[in-house]
C-alpha cells in the first residue's frame, strides 16, 4: 500500500533510481552543498531522513520472499552495501560516517549485514548501524512482549511467525509448531537460552503479565525444515560473542506494543554486555510500523515524530 503512494517532487533531494551489483537501489541526496563529505544510512522514511539529517540514503530494494527466500533478502542487502562502500567517492560520502539501517525485517537485514561486515579488514568500518523494531530471532515466540501484544497491529504474534517461515522457506504450514515452540529441540534451546530468555528482559516489561510456558516436546521433521533458524545471518541475535563486540556503536528503537519489543531489547543487551555503545530510544506508546507511518496519507502520530527526530539527531550527532 505505501509503495502505491506518489509523492511530490522535494526541491531539497536530489533522487535517483540505480542498480548496485544488479540490485535495485534509489539514492536519496540533499540538492544543498554540504560542509564536508555526507554521511549514509538506509531508512524506509528515507526523504526525512536524508533532508533532516543532510545524510546520502540508499534505499535498497531487495527481493522479497516467499517468491524469494533465504537468504535473497540478506544478499541483496549486503552486496548493495559492498557496491556502494566501493564507489563511495561518486557519492560524496565520508567513508568514516557510513551506517546501515533498517526497520522491522529491514532492521534483520541491517544488523545481519553489520555482522557480516565487521570481519571484512578491506574495507572501512562502519560507523553505526540504526535498528527500528528489529525482528532478530525465530527460536521463542513466547517471549513476554510476543505475549503481551499478540493481537496489536499492525504485527500480530501469528503474522510474526508466518513472515519468518516465509522468509526461510516460502512455506508457513508449520506455523502452529513455531508458536507452540516444538521447532527447537531442547538442547539447541538450552544452548540459546543465555541470549534468548524472557530472564533477560528487564522486569518493568513484564508489569502487563506473563506466563511461563513449557514448549512442547520437538518434532524432528519440522526442525529438519527450520533449522537454519539458528544462523546468524539470519537471526542475528544468535551471533557468538566474537562477532557482537565488533558492531559499531548502536541505535535501537522499540516500542511498548509490538511483538518484537523484546528482541530489540535482547540484542541491547548482548551489544552493552560486549561493550558496544548503544543509543536506545524507547516509544512507551508506540506500536510496529509507527515510524513508517509518519505523514502518511493523514496518519499522524506524535509518537513516530518523535522517534523519527531521535534518529535524525543521533546520526546528527555522530563524529
Amino acid at each position: 500500500m505505501r509503495r502505491g503512494r506518489r509523492l511530490a517532487v522535494d526541491p531539497k533531494l536530489f533522487i535517483q533510481d540505480l542498480q548496485f551489483k544488479k540490485v535495485p537501489v534509489r539514492v536519496y541526496q540533499p540538492t544543498a552543498p554540504s560542509d564536508g563529505r555526507r554521511r549514509d544510512t538506509y531508512e524506509k522514511v528515507c526523504r526525512y531522513i536524508a533532508r533532516e539529517s543532510e545524510s546520502v540514503v540508499v534505499s535498497v530494494e531487495y527481493r522479497l520472499a516467499p517468491e524469494h527466500k533465504y537468504p535473497a533478502a540478506y544478499e541483496d542487502c549486503l552486496n548493495a552495501t559492498l557496491h556502494f562502500m566501493k564507489n563511495i567517492e561518486h557519492y560524496g560520502v565520508d567513508p568514516a560516517h557510513i551506517i546501515v539501517s533498517g526497520d522491522s525485517a529491514g532492521g534483520n537485514l541491517a544488523a545481519a549485514v553489520s555482522q557480516t561486515l565487521a570481519s571484512r579488514s578491506d574495507l572501512p568500518k562502519l560507523r553505526a548501524q540504526i535498528l527500528i523494531y528489529p525482528g532478530l530471532q525465530a527460536l521463542d515466540f513466547n517471549l513476554p512482549s510476543y505475549q503481551q501484544n499478540r493481537a496489536v497491529p499492525l504485527l500480530l504474534r501469528e503474522r510474526a511467525a508466518f513472515f519468518a517461515l516465509q522468509y526461510l522457506n516460502g512455506d508457513a504450514s508449520h506455523v502452529e509448531e513455531v508458536l507452540e515452540g516444538s521447532h527447537i529441540p531442547a538442547d539447541v534451546r538450552l544452548k540459546y537460552r543465555k541470549w534468548v530468555s524472557a530472564d533477560n528482559i528487564p522486569e518493568e516489561f513484564k508489569v502487563r503479565g506473563v506466563k511461563t510456558l513449557v514448549p512442547t516436546d520437538c518434532i524432528a521433521e519440522v526442525y529438519e525444515s527450520v533449522k537454519r533458524f539458528c544462523e546468524p545471518n539470519l537471526c542475528p541475535l544468535l551471533a557468538e560473542d566474537a562477532i557482537v563486540l565488533q558492531q559499531p556503536e548502536s541505535f535501537i528503537l522499540t516500542c511498548e506494543y509490538d511483538v518484537l519489543r523484546d528482541d530489540g531489547l535482547l540484542y541491547k543487551k548482548r551489544l552493552e554486555d560486549n561493550g558496544v555503545p548503544v543509543t536506545w530510544y524507547h516509544i512507551e506508546d508506540g506500536f510496529h510500523g509507527i515510524i513508517s507511518l509518519h505523514d502518511y496519507c493523514g496518519f499522524s502520530f506524535p509518537a513516530g515524530k518523535r522517534g523519527l527526530d531521535s534518529i535524525v539527531n543521533f546520526i546528527k550527532g555522530l563524529e
